[in-house]
């Protein structure tokens, strides 16, 4: 029985030219081989598949979204592997698996021995940890915050206490429209000595990476209203 294949597929991060240039020429290479992908959002990932490979004829290829009903779709998942197909898998933006849908399907992918293969690409995580100035060496993702104000502020305190207990980098992120509460609610919550980096549409022509103590960001807040934006937090040594 021939071994399937899973290609697990970065989609740059911002829907502009300099974005589009953080990819790697070979992910074309790996959208020839496959027959099938299941993907975040269909839309999206048909239109960044036109602009890498323009010469692609887009119905050529069986198309699931990862969000419909989760049952038929890892039966419809499972099915494929044991044909041996060679499948990609790709969020809306950035590295499937990471901070994006993906993880289950490569799951069962792992269970039922196919061949993985991560591709090279932008993941806005690693990318503003990289460039905060931050420790490397031992940081913690916590997805989202509660939306709850007096929950995130708690969540808040809790993260910085640790980071200082640790010397752990402490990364989280928000939707783009709720930017700015956060904002303001590490503002509120953090200690003045703090560090904060605050990191904007990487890989954008508006990128902005930029780490201050949190008394440095009371004077210059900046507007991050539907800015995909990575918040880095530190209170180490």
């Amino acid at each position: 029985m021939k071994q399937a294949t899973v290609y697990l597929i970065p989609i740059a991060l911002h829907d502009d030219i300099t974005a589009l240039r953080a990819l790697p020429a070979y992910i074309i290479d790996a959208v020839k081989n496959c027959s099938i992908f299941f993907v975040e959002n269909e839309r999206t990932a048909r239109r960044f598949l036109k602009k890498v490979f323009r010469e692609i004829v887009i119905d050529s290829y069986e198309w699931h979204t990862i969000g419909d009903e989760q049952t038929l779709i890892e039966k419809m998942f499972r099915n494929a592997l044991s044909n041996g197909s060679t499948i990609g898998i790709m969020s809306e933006a950035g590295c499937p698996g990471i901070a994006d849908p993906g993880q289950r399907l490569v799951q069962i992918a792992q269970q039922m021995n196919a061949r993985l293969c991560p591709l090279v690409g932008p993941n806005s995580v690693v990318l503003a940890l990289m460039a905060s100035g931050m420790n490397g060496q031992c940081f913690q993702f916590v997805g989202y915050l509660p939306v709850d104000t007096h929950e995130r502020k708690k969540k808040i305190g809790e993260l910085e206490n640790d980071s200082a207990k640790r010397n752990c980098t402490k990364i989280f992120i928000e939707t783009p429209y709720r930017n700015n509460q956060l904002l303001n609610d590490i503002l509120l919550t953090a200690r003045p000595n703090t560090y904060l980096c605050i990191a904007s549409d990487l890989t954008a022509v508006s990128e902005s990476v930029k780490t201050k103590k949190i008394s440095e960001w009371k004077k210059t807040t900046p507007d991050l209203h539907k800015h995909p934006t990575i918040f880095l937090l530190y209170a180490g040594l």
